[in-house]
């Protein structure tokens, strides 16, 4: 059972990236396109630069709600690395709860605004801004599940190993 859940979750890991992959390529392919028409055919169009910012804003939250893997993350750990096993995962846990608390609490505002923002539409491309920005949503819930899965993690005492700064990846 438990194998099996590991197969789905590292097939469903796998389609992230490849949507996060796909994101690039359209963003840099959007981006040629708009390099094209401004510099060498003179007629500069408007949907590119749109279309690349909503493109860069959906890479950013998607990749950091599916893709980045906790020990990817970048973050000032030069404290947490040198505190014991112990202290560690009790700084996990509090920096967990206080995340879960921090995104819960402003999780109905998130939900009001962004079905708020069905009023608007994109300049060039006429898109509801509720579609638009409905990945924040995603990435709020994406980031409960992980640190509520985290912070039990770290109350149960299983975190992750010493830290060995020669050994990190680099997330690429």
């Amino acid at each position: 059972m438990q194998q099996a859940l590991r197969n789905w979750a590292g097939w469903f890991y796998r389609r992230g990236e490849n949507i996060l992959a796909a994101m690039l390529g359209a963003m840099f392919a959007v981006f040629i396109i708009q390099i094209v028409f401004r510099y060498l055919l003179n007629f500069p169009i408007g949907w590119t630069g749109e279309v690349s910012t909503i493109l860069w804003v959906w890479l950013v939250l998607w990749g950091a709600a599916f893709v980045i893997r906790e020990e990817e993350e970048i973050r000032f750990d030069l404290i947490y690395g040198a505190v014991r096993p112990r202290v560690r995962r009790r700084m996990m846990a509090v920096a967990c709860v206080s995340t879960v608390v921090l995104y819960a609490v402003s999780f109905p505002a998130t939900i009001d605004y962004v079905t708020f923002m069905k009023v608007e539409k994109a300049a060039y491309l006429k898109i509801r801004m509720d579609w638009l920005y409905s990945i924040y949503i995603l990435f709020v819930a994406a980031v409960l599940v992980r640190y509520l899965w985290l912070s039990w993690q770290a109350l149960r005492g299983k975190t992750a190993g010493d830290i060995d700064p020669t050994k990190a990846a680099s997330g690429v």
